[in-house]
This record gives C-alpha cells, structure tokens and sequence, in this order.
C-alpha cells in the first residue's frame, strides 16, 4: 500500500475498479455513469414506448368491450353464480349502452367508445384479465408496482431502468393527473430502491399555462449564461463531494437530477406547448383534459420519453358505485375522441408500431348492481361494485395483436374463465414488446434480485402479433 494512502482510498482504487467499468458500459458524463444512457435490450424490441391510459378507479368491462346480453334476461335477478364481492350486490344489471361491432374483426364496442371503432382492427382487447384484490389501493399498485403491499419500483421506472433514454433532456417517465394525484399518490410512479433519476415526474395537467404546468421551468432573473455557470459551479461542488462517498446512488441521482431540471427548460417549453400544434389537430383529440394529456403523450413519445402514464383525474374517477350511466357517459365522452385521434396520429407519423398504448384500470366492475350501504354508495341502485376477478384492458401498436379478443369471462362477465391474464402476465407482456426478460430485469438490493414481476408472471403469446 502507498504511503500516504488510506484503507478507503486503496480499497476505492483497487476493490471498485470493475464497478466502475461496469459503470463506463452505461455511458459516463462528468465522471460518473450517465443513468439516462440508451442500453441495449435483451432481444429484438417491437417497442419503443409506452402510453398507459390508466382509467383510475375501475372502468365496468360490461359497459366498455365486453358486452353480455344475458344479463337482461335476469335483471333483477340473482344470478346462478357465486359472486365473491367487496360488498353485497343484487340482481343482474344489464348495461344501459348498446354495443356495435366494427371492423373486419368485428370487435364490439359500446356506444361509449364509438370513436374507437374506425380503429377497431389496430385493437388486443384482453377479456380475462384478474388481480388479487377488490380494493383500489393494492390494485393500483399491483398493477403499476407488481406488489400490492410492499414499496416497489413502478413499471415506468423498470423500463428506464433497463432501457435508458433517446432524450436526456426529458424525463423518461411522466405521469400526468389533473387536479391532483391518484390514490397513494407518488407511490404510483415512485422508484423506490432503484435510483432515484428513473423515478416518474408528476405533471397536474389541469394548467394550460406552461409555467403553471411546469412549475419554474423559465428563469426570469438570469441569464442562460449565468444560469450554466452557476450549474457548472454546483456540479463540481458536488463532484468533490461524490469522489469521498463513491457509489452514493442518492447523491448520484441528486445531480442528474439538478442537470434535467436545467435541460429541460428548453425541451419542456417545446413539448408542452401545444400551441404549437395545427389547430386541426388540437380540434381532433378534442377539448377535454383528457384529450389534451392525449396529444401532450404523442409530442412526449415522439421527442424519446419512454413511459407516459395518463390518470383520468385525482381520486378514482371511474368509480361508479353509483349512476354509472351518466358517470361512464361523461369519462368516455372525454377520452373516447381523444383516443381515437391519439392512435391515428400515431399511425399517420409512423410512430404506432413503436409505442404500446395500454388503456385500463386496476380492476373492472360487478355484472350486479351494488346494493345500499352506509358509507359504500348514495343508496341509489344504479351501480357496480368492484371486481377483481374478471376485467378488460386493450393494448394497441408497438407489437400487440391487432383485431384480436383474447380471453373470456364467464357469461355474466363476472370472472375470467378462458385465457386468463394476471396483472404479472401483462407486465410480463408489455416488457417482453420492449425487448425485456421479465425474468432477466432484475436489481440486487438487500440480499436478494427484485424484478417487476416478483416470482410471477408469463409472457401471453397470443397478444404478440
């Protein structure tokens, strides 16, 4: 050991020299490894992005892609299954939508959703999907985090994490939430034990306005000059501060993060600023919030984010214990359009095929209505309960199996019955189109190799195209 040379300086030198050469394969920028740098995927990738479209609080699959006629010759009546509710529910309820079918895979579509029916044959309607429980607060996580318990990284942040970036002056994970957040809030896009720079950013769309939008994304009391100089400054202060705790992942992320927030300054302007779009275009997404999160997902997909997620609103929207014909009407008349437009947009620039868009929620809704309770409904006998046993969702582009349904729920929609897809199966899925092994994307923290998936989870063939 060289004189003058302490243990940890020699161990730093000596002991992390292939840490730090695995750190160089990720790319490095100012002396330490560039989180963002693009990475290679496991094997050929039909995607590139994600647009989640999370209909929070439990869109009714009975009202939306999965109609069933049956119910009407028992409304009112108890049907001849056993029904594992949250609540107690009684008879049959038929849907109050009409359903058509569209295209030459004659995919039904409630009237609710019309709009989406020009695009019917680009559609993977999933049937059978399932989750563990009734409640929003675990499956929201279960969906978005692969636990319903224990704080996990979200989706978002595992593709970041296995992926990198195309744009380093973007985040590559946005969750967007008017009004608010949804429920467990930050939990839903958090990054837990992975670093804290593949963590998702929270945008309140509810604002127009950019600087309301994005809060301090223009200086109004510097200079660019100065503000980079004063950048330069701070990241060699913290660099000096980096070189004595080498492998300091929250300080790590901490810097990058202060270099984002500077970059994106001049690539949030661009890309939140729908003004910038023909108003033909603004007019076919629509006016709605929803519509516009919708267009704000393609201008973020096409300029290299990874992940957008999308919440209908703060709290659970789709929620509908209660007049579920109006409450469903209004939320679909408000992304239905929008939808639509977002999927021949993206197909006109060629950017479909490269971007998975997923719509659904963390669970579906019971076939009967829900009975009064203190404290569960309005008492109004007009809506459905919760139900994890037997829900849809629909993915579209980037490698999904257009104008295929694909499972099935028994005939009162209440649980899967054929082709069933957990929530793990269709993580398991939407990793497999991004060129990921589920089973492969793992991190080593506190003894053991976490993945998004747990110890669960399949790739489901028959959604690959």
């Amino acid at each position: 050991m060289k004189a003058g040379l302490s243990r940890r300086d020699f161990l730093a030198s000596t002991g992390m020299g292939m840490s730090l050469l695995g750190l160089g394969l990720l790319g490095v920028r100012d002396g330490m490894a560039n989180p963002f740098q693009p990475r290679p995927s496991h094997f050929h990738a039909k995607a590139k992005h994600v647009i989640h479209v999370f209909c929070n609080g439990g869109a009714s699959q009975i009202d939306t892609f999965d109609p069933k006629p049956v119910l009407r010759k028992y409304a009112g009546k108890r049907i001849p299954i056993h029904l594992k509710t949250e609540r107690e529910t009684g008879g049959a309820f038929p849907s109050p939508f009409t359903f058509k079918q569209y295209g030459q895979s004659g995919i039904p579509i409630s009237e609710i959703f019309h709009h989406l029916g020009e695009h019917a044959d680009d559609l993977c309607v999933i049937r059978s999907m399932h989750t563990n429980v009734p409640n929003h607060e675990p499956s929201l996580m279960m969906l978005n985090c692969g636990d319903s318990i224990l704080p996990r990284p979200s989706m978002g942040s595992w593709i970041n994490y296995g992926l990198g970036s195309v744009n380093d002056n973007l985040p590559g994970f946005i969750a967007m939430c008017p009004g608010g957040v949804p429920i467990k809030g930050g939990a839903n896009w958090r990054s837990s034990f992975l670093p804290g720079i593949y963590q998702g950013t929270h945008i309140d769309t509810k604002h127009k306005d950019l600087e309301k939008l994005i809060e301090n994304v223009r200086n109004r009391h510097q200079t660019d000059a100065s503000q980079r100089s004063q950048m330069d400054l701070l990241g060699e202060f913290n660099r000096l501060h980096l070189r004595k705790r080498p492998g300091d992942a929250e300080l790590q992320s901490r810097i990058h993060n202060y270099e984002l927030a500077y970059r994106m300054q001049m690539e949030a302007s661009d890309a939140f600023d729908l003004s910038r779009e023909p108003e033909s275009v603004r007019e076919a997404y629509g006016k709605s919030v929803q519509g516009r999160q919708l267009l704000l997902a393609r201008r973020l997909v096409e300029r290299g984010v990874r992940f957008v997620q999308l919440y209908h609103g703060a709290g659970q929207p789709w929620d509908d214990h209660d007049e579920i014909e109006k409450g469903h009407r209004k939320l679909a008349g408000e992304s239905s359009q929008g939808l639509a437009a977002l999927i021949g947009d993206l197909k006109q620039r060629g950017l479909l095929d490269e971007t998975l868009v997923v719509w659904g929620g963390e669970f579906g809704r019971t076939p009967t209505v829900e009975l009064p309770k203190p404290g569960a409904n309005q008492g109004k006998v007009n809506g459905r309960d919760h139900n994890n046993h037997g829900f849809t969702m629909f993915l579209c582009g980037g490698g999904a199996k257009g104008g295929t349904i694909y499972g099935a729920t028994d005939e009162f929609g209440f649980a899967a019955v054929e082709d069933k897809v957990h929530v793990h199966d269709l993580q398991a899925t939407i990793l497999h189109l991004l060129g990921l092994d589920h089973e492969r994307l793992t991190y080593r923290y506190s003894g053991r190799d976490f993945r998004l998936t747990d110890v669960h989870g399949k790739v489901v063939p028959g959604l690959l195209d």
